[in-house]
């Protein structure tokens, strides 16, 4: 389709503005993290580095971002063995229920994270009686999880023909077999990136792990949020957020390369040839 110019030029005008609505926050964040002052205010009166070495040196912020980084690798890999086994059942099996399940899978992302927090919450300290902990969170964190899993699974076996499955059953090979040597195959950059995804979004919680997590233990995200209002942390909390910001990009940014490559090897045999759904997107 062929836009006119005007409307080319509004396009543009339109899109950096999103951009801009969406990064002008970051960056002023970014640049506050190099203010020379304790005290924040803007313009900032000096430039530094030497948050960044404070950031690095706080032993409560080390162990706040150990403890994101188990909790993040454990609910990523609850996700990605249900949310897996889920696509498959979905997507190369037909049964009575089936696209009820496909939403009650997919639910979780679109319910509010405080929701999520209590009911999880309750379940174990009042029906199950267990004692928060780190454990919780990693529950909790999986939730949501799986939906990314999910997602990225079962657009990309809706793309890949089934031929291929039922040669290798014909041919002798037996379940295991198939799903070796062909299914995971065909799908296994839909996983890493679906991982990926899962994996930041775990990192960065902050709703559902403040109601989940136990007494004692600190999220990076809670950590922040716990040293946001004291007036000699915020330079450092400002340096801890640059320096999540930027762990954060690594998992989103290979995630994208993977669907935009693995959608550019496939786009003669999938209709459509795009990564619509595989990275992002909701069916």
């Amino acid at each position: 389709m062929r836009l006119s110019r005007r409307a080319h030029l509004l396009l543009r005008l339109a899109v950096g503005v999103g951009l801009a609505f969406i990064y002008i926050p970051l960056i002023v964040i970014a640049i506050y993290a190099f203010n020379a002052s304790s005290v924040t205010k803007w313009p900032p009166s000096g430039l530094t580095l030497d948050w960044f070495p404070r950031a690095v040196e706080d032993e409560f912020a080390r162990e706040a971002l150990l403890t994101s980084l188990k909790a993040g690798v454990v609910a990523t890999a609850i996700a990605l063995l249900l949310g897996t086994l889920a696509s498959l059942a979905v997507a190369r099996h037909r049964f009575f229920g089936r696209e009820t399940i496909s939403f009650l899978v997919v639910l979780p992302i679109a319910l509010p994270g405080i929701v999520t927090g209590v009911a999880i919450s309750n379940t174990f300290t009042q029906v199950l009686g267990v004692d928060l902990s780190l454990l919780t969170v990693i529950i909790g964190h999986a939730t949501f999880c799986i939906v990314v899993v999910y997602n990225n699974a079962v657009a990309r076996l809706r793309r890949v023909s089934t031929s291929f499955e039922e040669a290798s059953a014909d041919l002798g090979a037996h379940t295991w077999q198939t799903f070796r040597f062909v299914t995971f195959p065909g799908m296994k950059s839909a996983l890493i990136a679906g991982g990926l995804l899962a994996f930041a979004l775990s990192f960065d919680e902050i709703i559902v792990t403040n109601f989940t997590i136990g007494a004692g233990e600190e999220t990076l995200p809670i950590w922040i949020f716990s040293n946001l209002f004291r007036p000699h942390e915020l330079p450092v909390v400002n340096a801890v957020a640059v320096l999540v910001i930027l762990i954060s990009i690594v998992p989103v940014y290979l995630a994208h390369r993977l669907g935009a490559e693995q959608g550019g090897a496939t786009g003669g045999r999938a209709a459509g040839g795009g990564v619509e759904t595989e990275s992002t997107a909701i069916p």
